[in-house]
């Protein structure tokens, strides 16, 4: 019994670290690329105008960026300005 448990967690917790990248910031990124690296990971987006919006990250190009599973909306989908974005809240690495 032990030894299950032992396995489930081991299992659970690389699960949990290989879905989150953290923010690995260059010293020439841009919100484009600093996006770009966190496509298929969950973010929330905090816009110029305050709001933020939450969810998959799925595309992004230089002008759009393409969420899904939005956060409290999860059949729902969102496409954002890149321009429009102020920053970039996402999972920090373990």
């Amino acid at each position: 019994m032990k030894f299950t448990a032992l396995i489930f967690a081991a299992l659970f917790s690389t699960l949990t670290l290989a879905g989150s990248q953290g923010l690995d910031i260059q010293p020439n990124d841009t919100m484009q690329s600093v996006l770009q690296h966190q496509v298929g990971q969950s973010v929330e987006l905090r816009m110029r105008s305050g709001e933020k919006i939450g969810g998959k990250l799925e595309k992004v190009n230089e002008k759009i960026a393409h969420l899904t599973q939005l956060t409290g909306a999860e059949y729902f989908e969102a496409v954002v300005a890149v321009e429009d974005i102020a920053a970039v809240v996402a999972r920090a690495k373990k």
